[in-house]
């Protein structure tokens, strides 16, 4: 199908219900390869892209006819962007036009400090990794560990220091969540913020967002588990501790609720990615039956030029 006959419009709220199907679909068709999981599409949307501009100038849906073809979520951290592609249209100039549009317009949103864009890849998919060489893309460095564990598999009891209750997140939590996500990642996220842009969007459920409270009424801990129904698969984005609550197994026993929920929801696998190089997220998924799968690989290009 030539890229002349694609049509790119922005996205909008109402979509994410039929764009998450869409893309478990094209799980259970192609494999995971090129796809992460359909939870990813409202974090990235609404908790990356944190509410700094509308999110139709940032995400935009590819219709071929009445079909969705593809998606593509531009300027995550500032720089990145990613591009789904119906797996008929992988490899060809459909995936082309996509990648080569969603550079240019993570390019036009960059901030002046940043030198390029950037991507990710699974190491396994090679067809994406020559569409970004073609477009002119290297490889800098290897990103994401993707793990997974078999939720058939024996789950300890999840269990927290005294004092310490393991629940769902409330609305009411938003400015203690905004305060754990701070702590945890370096972020500024304010209460009203993450009530608005995370809270209250489509595909959240704070009945999904597991916190450890801690005695004081703060926020110790947090992870929020996403469910792929067609695909019986689970996934956690994110998890993080608050860093005065490190080292008493609290995010730990946070997974290991959100696990038990996942099981009784009928999921039988579950995934979780971290940075490569993070060792005490390896120890604490690998600690609980984490095992590595595969990884992704960053790749850039220099940002346009006045002269090209």
């Amino acid at each position: 199908m030539p890229p002349g006959s694609l049509r790119m419009r922005p996205y909008t709220d109402a979509d994410l219900p039929h764009l998450q199907a869409t893309v478990a679909t094209w799980i259970a068709e192609a494999g995971s390869c090129g796809y992460d999981h359909i939870g990813e599409l409202p974090h990235r949307i609404y908790e990356n892209l944190r509410g700094h501009h509308p999110v139709g100038d940032l995400v935009h849906v590819w219709e071929l006819a009445d079909t969705t073809v593809g998606l593509a979520i531009n300027l995550r951290f500032g720089a990145a962007f990613d591009v789904f592609t119906a797996p008929a249209l992988r490899g060809g100039p459909t995936e082309h036009e996509m990648l080569r549009v969603a550079y240019e317009t993570t390019a036009r949103h960059l901030a002046d400090a940043e030198e390029y864009v950037l991507t990710d890849v699974f190491d396994r998919d090679v067809t994406r990794i020559r569409l970004l060489t073609e477009l002119g893309f290297t490889q800098f460095r290897t990103w994401d560990d993707v793990t997974e564990r078999d939720l058939g598999d024996p789950l300890p009891e999840p269990t927290t220091p005294d004092g310490f209750v393991l629940r769902s997140a409330r609305l009411t939590d938003a400015d203690q969540l905004a305060e754990a996500r701070n702590r945890a990642f370096d972020t500024d996220w304010t209460g009203e913020l993450y009530r608005s842009a995370v809270m209250t969007k489509p595909g959240y459920d704070p009945a999904r967002e597991i916190v450890v409270e801690a005695p004081d009424g703060r926020i110790a801990a947090f992870t929020v588990y996403w469910l792929d129904e067609r695909n019986r698969r689970g996934h956690f984005e994110p998890v993080g501790t608050h860093p005065d609550f490190q080292r008493r197994g609290l995010a730990r026993a946070a997974m290991l609720a959100a696990m038990r929920r996942m099981r009784t929801a009928g999921m039988t696998t579950v995934s979780v990615h971290y940075n490569a190089d993070n060792l005490p997220a390896h120890r604490l998924y690998a600690s609980i039956g984490f095992q590595k799968r595969y990884q992704t690989y960053g790749f850039r290009r220099p940002r346009p030029t006045a002269h090209n």
